[in-house]
């Protein structure tokens, strides 16, 4: 239950200005992964390439959306904490791409980067501040057509791509509660409750799952490897 009121909310407070500087900045390195990644996709999925570079063009919006809204409250972004947030997926992702390991590529952006993104923009869209309420409700539309694009190639491979799902489910699951560990004081203060976003996280994810085609006994499964590390 919330203490406070939306009204309540001082948006130039030092307090909210300094969590907001890691926590915006995580958003537009991570829009930028997610561009970078979609155009790493497109080289290895070439039948695939017009639809990918477009979602890249469309990550590529969407982080120069979310650097007006920290320019919109005066605030500069702490890139190098980003990029240190994103280190591990982004190393993964790079070593699967480099090994050609499409799945593993598809479930880290496709399907963790997306259901992540959408579970945190849901929690912050009734606390933000009018301009960037009005910036992230419309990137959210657009990560769910991505989510989609991972969905529905998954499902048409899963037979194939099951093994190397799981694996790579186990391997990188893991990182996104130690990615909200470490900023859960950040997100607290901008009223993104950690609890609240785990939950968000896993019924995005678990339904991704279900999609592709994992029954709700192999989610419970995988889910699992999450909530150890939580």
């Amino acid at each position: 239950m919330q203490l406070v009121e939306q009204s309540e909310i001082d948006y130039q407070s030092e307090t909210y200005k300094d969590a907001y500087s890691r926590i915006n900045a995580i958003v537009i390195e991570g829009e930028q992964e997610a561009y970078e990644n979609y155009i790493q996709l497109a080289k290895m999925l070439p039948e695939q390439q017009d639809d990918l570079i477009r979602l890249s063009k469309m990550e590529n919006r969407h982080k120069k959306g979310f650097e007006a809204c920290g320019r919109n409250l005066h605030v500069v972004p702490d890139m190098p904490f980003a990029k240190e947030f994103f280190a591990p997926l982004h190393e993964n992702f790079q070593k699967a791409a480099a090994e050609g390991k499409v799945v593993t590529c598809l479930l880290i952006q496709s399907l963790i980067i997306e259901c992540f993104a959408i579970a945190a923009y849901n929690i912050y869209i009734p606390w933000a501040d009018a301009f960037a309420r009005k910036i992230t409700e419309g990137v959210v539309k657009d990560e769910y057509s991505h989510l989609n694009f991972g969905e529905v190639w998954l499902a048409e491979h899963f037979a194939e791509s099951k093994a190397e799902l799981e694996e790579a489910n186990r391997r990188n699951l893991p990182l996104v509660w130690k990615m909200l560990n470490s900023v859960e004081e950040d997100a607290r203060i901008l009223m993104m409750e950690k609890d609240a976003l785990i939950e968000d996280f896993m019924i995005q994810y678990g339904e991704a799952l279900s999609n592709i085609g994992f029954t709700t006994r192999d989610i419970m499964r995988l889910s699992a490897y999450g909530l150890k590390a939580a």
